[in-house]
């Protein structure tokens, strides 16, 4: 009995597939990037730079925590949650945006600040949210310039 051999297209294809497989397991571990580059240093965690709001606010730099929940029409702010306490993560000036689906930790850099919401705001925010939870008032708010997505 002759030897049998695959057809030449089902052999490409699956070359293609464990190439594919490969390349996503040599993958998985890395962190996704948006926006600038961000500087080398140690972040704070976000519970911590709230807890003390009047040390971190108005200074550029990193922050950490899990995405809670991420604008739903273009990506275009997150919330970084830790240990309860929250702040909102706006893209500056709309320059970049983050997968609709992210999660997970991620590390911000960025400038805190404390903002008293209108009512008018905290309407559009409750249209962008995904979670259905009431938006407050008061909400602490990094305008940020780089985001990393750990992988």
């Amino acid at each position: 009995m002759p030897p049998t051999t695959m057809p030449l297209p089902i052999t490409r294809t699956m070359l293609a597939a464990v190439l594919l497989a490969v390349a996503s397991i040599a993958n998985a571990g890395e962190s996704r990037k948006f926006g600038e580059m961000m500087p080398a240093g140690e972040a704070v965690r976000i519970s911590v730079a709230i807890a003390a709001h009047q040390d971190y606010a108005g200074k550029a730099q990193r922050f950490s925590g899990r995405i809670a929940e991420v604008c739903q029409k273009e990506g275009c702010w997150l919330v970084l949650e830790d240990d309860g306490q929250s702040a909102r993560v706006m893209m500056r000036d709309h320059e970049f945006a983050v997968p609709k689906d992210a999660s997970g930790r991620a590390e911000v850099h960025g400038v805190l600040s404390r903002h008293q919401l209108t009512p008018e705001a905290v309407k559009h925010m409750q249209e962008e949210s995904s979670s259905g939870l009431p938006v407050s008032d008061v909400e602490y708010r990094i305008v940020a310039d780089g985001v990393e997505i750990a992988g």
